[in-house]
């Protein structure tokens, strides 16, 4: 009886396997995209266009999963869930343009879906709090001369980005004032652009004024963890700065009651659907959405459990076409009682798959460590 020896293949380069095995090197290329397989969860379609999906789908040899009711018209409205490589998906994308209900925009979008997107190396966001009550750092870094030092030491450590902010969101944290935000924030930037130091500066803050001041200063980027529900202000003063980059972070709640015991029926979907609709308000306020960047908001309104949920599902945001950021550093998910040098090593340990999947911004504490274990990847 012959022994026959299998090897699931996980994460390959499956062009590379192809021609390993004698395949047509000229041709695996292209014969890559029936191997990858992708599955995507459409929401809302009528009846009608879930049924048209179904038909589509098993036509090429994919599937396409429905609420059982869809076949009896007795509802509206169902979520579908669809799968098979990306040739297949293509080819329903294709079949797509030429069927009614307003199909063919779904084919559109499900053919840029599936072009794979040019790989890009990860970008560590430092972070520089210059508050009282870090979570992290408890205030050690409010003196000026000490934000300047760590500055200077991010900077040094290879950061590609530098996050300051003058206001804690930790849980339970309360608002602070944008002129008390801006008497801290103001003097570094002077120092940033006085001595001509050339890294772009992220502000951590909630306030419009805030953001105006620091982009008159020069600030690139504003990060604001409310996703531009705090200020009715912020979206209009982003859009006033064609050439600044926001992000958009999903906060359930505030931090003075996000962490009261929050609860979700559908984590991943209510973070989609609220990032979607952000990004929607941002593009309806003049915003560019090739300068905004996401962030599902590890610990922004979420236990532990939900937390590693994200970590593990955060590339299902990628579907909203924009980078993603995810913030896990030193954060209580890691373990309250854990020293900060504890945390960055296991801050490392998850960003490590994060950076592995290709993602596009880490928001961390220990730049150093994060920039030397990059440097030892291929």
């Amino acid at each position: 009886m012959h022994d026959f020896l299998l090897k699931e293949l996980s994460k390959t380069n499956i062009e590379k396997e192809l021609t390993d095995i004698g395949y047509d090197s000229s041709y695996a290329f292209k014969a890559r995209d029936k191997f990858y397989y992708k599955n995507y969860k459409i929401y809302d379609l009528t009846c009608a266009q879930a049924n048209i999906l179904k038909q589509l789908a098993l036509s090429v040899g994919a599937d396409c999963g429905t609420n059982k009711e869809v076949i009896t018209g007795k509802i509206d409205l169902s979520d579908c869930i669809l799968g098979g490589s990306i040739s297949q998906l293509q080819k329903i994308a294709q079949k797509l343009q030429f069927q009614p209900f307003g199909l063919k925009e779904l084919g559109k979008k499900l053919q840029e879906t599936t072009q794979k997107a040019p790989k890009s190396k990860t970008k560590i966001v430092g972070i520089l709090n210059i508050t009282t009550n870090s979570f992290s750092d408890g205030g050690k870094y409010y003196n000026f001369d000490d934000a300047i030092n760590q500055l200077h030491k991010l900077s040094e450590d290879g950061a590609d980005i530098i996050d300051i902010g003058a206001e804690s969101t930790k849980p339970y944290s309360h608002a602070v004032d944008s002129e008390e935000q801006l008497s801290k924030l103001i003097p570094i930037l002077k120092y940033i652009k006085e001595n001509n130091i050339n890294i772009p500066i992220s502000i951590d803050t909630r306030s419009a004024q805030v953001a105006q001041e620091c982009i008159n200063f020069g600030a690139s980027i504003i990060n604001d963890v409310s996703g531009l529900e705090y200020d009715p202000e912020m979206a209009k003063i982003i859009a006033q700065n064609p050439k600044i980059k926001v992000i958009i972070q999903h906060c359930k709640g505030t931090p003075e009651n996000m962490q009261d015991n929050p609860q979700y029926e559908n984590l991943t979907d209510e973070i989609f659907k609220d990032l979607k609709s952000k990004i929607d308000y941002a593009l309806s306020q003049g915003i560019k959405k090739e300068n905004i960047i996401l962030d599902p908001g590890i610990g922004f309104g979420k236990n532990r459990e939900d937390n590693f949920e994200i970590i593990r599902r955060w590339q299902e945001f990628k579907t909203l076409e924009c980078p993603i950021m995810i913030g896990i550093s030193r954060k209580s998910m890691l373990g309250k009682q854990n020293s900060n040098e504890q945390k960055d090593i296991y801050t490392l340990a998850l960003n490590s798959i994060l950076i592995n999947e290709n993602i596009d911004y880490i928001r961390v504490h220990n730049v150093k460590l994060h920039k030397d274990f990059l440097n030892i990847l291929p």
